[in-house]
């Protein structure tokens, strides 16, 4: 009897530097052994030290791409990056809703490591409204957490925790609160779910190679599901591939800016 291959999609911007993007994404699957496919929303025109164009993809052929994957292959795990419109959002969550039973793991991209937005101002309602009640988990860092709640950023554990409980209350299944960007000599991930809370922590990595690094952890855990961990194991393997790709990503000399994480750090 042949073995199930596990196959995870994404739905996301393709960064032509390679770093982030449909690109971070479909090397992570790789690395976790994991067959990726892809559905791509947006072109970029980027590299290591900024985003100098974007161009949306038609809605209609973002359905198109995503309905051609899931028609005939058995994707077990869903991940969606930067969609950029509204329309986009609106297109993905039609043909997401047709394939209920594939969980969605929904990074919700709004700035780019650079600082340049990646999200329209009035996709942010689309987003909360269409997307994220179909979501198994959410995983925004501390300031797509604040934007999503029009709140002001949470500055300890505690404030993290209030944000994850009003994020849980749109619909999502789950919430991971990526303490990346708080202060201390850890970086402290915060899952929440109906079944309880759950923290990750890892020491902070002293290294300007950090693009792509959202993109990476959701596909991550998108490869966790794709081959059927429970939500909880899947959310600690990719906290731990990420943090080693943290680690080993000074070994990479690519661009002038921040450079990207080493997704292939265990086979060099």
């Amino acid at each position: 009897m042949q073995a199930v291959t596990p196959i995870a999609l994404t739905i996301a911007g393709s960064d032509s530097g390679g770093g982030a993007g449909i690109q971070a994404d479909l090397k992570t699957f790789a690395a976790l052994g994991v067959y990726g496919c892809s559905a791509i929303s947006s072109l970029t025109a980027q590299n290591t030290v900024g985003v100098q164009s974007v161009m949306p993809i038609p809605p209609a052929f973002v359905q198109a791409q995503i309905q051609s994957v899931l028609n005939d292959m058995a994707v077990g795990a869903i991940k969606t990056g930067m969609l950029a419109r509204a329309d986009i959002i609106s297109a993905v969550a039609h043909s997401l809703a047709k394939f209920p039973q594939i969980p969605l793991v929904l990074d919700p991209v709004m700035v780019a490591t650079s600082g340049d937005r990646l999200l329209d101002e009035d996709a942010i309602t689309v987003l909360i409204k269409e997307l994220i009640p179909r979501a198994a988990i959410i995983t925004p860092n501390l300031h797509e957490a604040a934007a999503l709640l029009n709140a002001e950023r949470a500055k300890n554990l505690q404030e993290m925790r209030a944000q994850a409980e009003q994020l849980l209350l749109l619909g999502a299944q789950a919430v991971l609160m990526k303490g990346g960007h708080s202060d201390g000599p850890d970086a402290t991930d915060l899952l929440l779910t109906a079944e309880g809370e759950f923290l990750f922590s890892a020491a902070r990595i002293a290294t300007k190679n950090t693009h792509g690094t959202g993109c990476t952890l959701a596909s991550a855990i998108a490869a966790g599901l794709a081959k059927k961990l429970p939500l909880t194991e899947a959310v600690e393997q990719a906290k731990d591939y990420l943090h080693h790709a943290l680690m080993r990503a000074d070994e990479l000399a690519i661009g002038q800016g921040s450079g990207p994480v080493h997704h292939f750090y265990r086979f060099y």
